[in-house]
């Protein structure tokens, strides 16, 4: 089955656009009931009413334009400050002028302060502090002297727009950090796999021809060499690597762009499998299977995983114990996990060869078998002794597929 492109957006804009309509809104309902419960001492009432009348329409027809960053451009920025502008303005020749002098609200009140903010999740602070400033020209305009109050509001609705658009700057900077944390965690682990699956088929066939070729001699040592010096290049290629430069959405409110290569579900059902049946094949005169007499069941993602790694533990005792070797493989299925037990008879493993051989880029241990266990929420624990063979212990939960499967079914939903 072919392998998806999983996309995971994430973006931290988003809830700010939707609490800013739900700001707007309220705003606008405020400074209408506050302009309706003093109406008679207002000397032209019919200016503000037709005032409040173009700011009940203006907020709820531009409720798309809050909806996200894409939608709110620069020339509707504009024209929703100049609404407010517009009614600070308007504020000495709508209401009393012994009411301005005494601190009296503006025409459009607070709501004002929904479009500096706007201004500062559209931009970050930049934005919000030209905003903000003209805001206070605007205030110390239509109170005429910078009064105690009025430079009190000013400087709380700067210094409160500029740090809403700071701290928006920095959490687009740490959604584009963590998107590529994201990113390098999903393209190793895709590396590690490819790693697996080449150290579970092209590397050791490239092993076998050079031990096979050193044998033979003549031309076939010639081709046992060439094989060597390609097998240490795909080493070397494996182990090292490539990841991808993270990429980001077109739109900017729709967060950062996290691409993941999701592994197929299988060709079959999506039920659990009889771990048995994939040990099955390994079984034979040399290879002893001893296995629970009821199924030992596991989701296929897991089981498939875990029977890869005892082909890895298996492939590891004929290359280094001999092709004559005996082994023997344990199944235990408890209540909470799966044991899968590998044994061989071979001399064992020298103290300190396991970490040797993955600074050499040999990575059968290391991806194959604990790289498979720890993709599963599993371990994979060696046990050595000089001249006493080695024992590979692999244990998997049993929920361990299941969650995988679950948060496959999640991210389609």
């Amino acid at each position: 089955m072919a392998r998806r492109e999983r996309v995971m957006r994430m973006s931290v804009e988003q809830p700010l656009w939707r609490a800013l309509a739900g700001y707007r809104v309220l705003t606008m309902l405020y400074a209408i009931g506050f302009f309706a419960t003093a109406y008679s001492g207002f000397v032209r009432p019919w200016l503000a009413v037709a005032y409040y009348a173009v700011l009940f329409v203006w907020t709820l027809a531009t409720l798309p334009k809050v909806s996200g960053e894409a939608s709110c451009t620069r020339r509707f920025l504009a024209a929703d400050l100049t609404v407010a502008l517009t009614g600070i303005l308007l504020t000495p020749l709508a209401d009393a002028p012994e009411r301005v002098m005494d601190g009296g609200p503006t025409l459009p009140s607070i709501w004002t302060a929904g479009s500096v903010l706007a201004f500062a999740i559209k931009g970050g602070w930049r934005w919000a502090a030209v905003a903000s400033s003209l805001v206070a020209v605007a205030n110390l305009v239509e109170r005429g002297s910078p009064a105690r109050d009025t430079v009190h509001n000013v400087i709380l609705v700067w210094v409160a727009s500029i740090a809403i658009g700071y701290v928006v700057e920095v959490a687009r900077a740490s959604e584009r950090t963590l998107a590529r944390a994201l990113e390098i965690e999903a393209a190793t682990r895709e590396r590690e796999r490819l790693a697996r699956d080449i150290h579970d088929s092209v590397l050791q066939v490239l092993a076998m021809v050079q031990r096979r070729g050193a044998v033979i001699g003549g031309e076939a040592a010639e081709l046992g060499r060439m094989a060597g010096e390609q097998e240490v290049a795909l080493r070397t290629l494996v182990s090292g690597g490539l990841v991808p430069v993270s990429r980001l959405s077109e739109d900017a409110a729709e967060g950062a762009v996290v691409r993941a290569v999701e592994e197929p579900e299988g060709d079959g059902p999506g039920g659990p499998v009889d771990l048995r049946a994939l040990l099955a094949p390994y079984a034979g005169s040399r290879v002893h299977l001893a296995e629970p007499g009821a199924p030992v069941l596991l989701a296929p993602p897991a089981a498939r995983e875990l029977a890869a790694a005892v082909g890895a533990a298996l492939d590891n005792v004929r290359k280094h114990v001999g092709e004559d070797a005996r082994a023997w493989i344990l199944v235990e299925d408890e209540p909470d996990e799966v044991i899968v037990t590998v044994r061989d008879e071979g001399p064992g493993i020298p103290e300190g060869r396991l970490a040797e051989a993955e600074g050499e880029g040999r990575l059968g241990v290391a991806l194959s078998i604990r790289g498979r266990l720890r993709d599963l929420g599993g371990t994979a624990e060696l046990i050595s002794v000089p001249g006493q063979g080695t024992e590979v212990e692999l244990r998997t939960p049993k929920e361990a597929g299941d969650a995988v499967a679950r948060g496959k079914a999640a991210d389609r939903e």
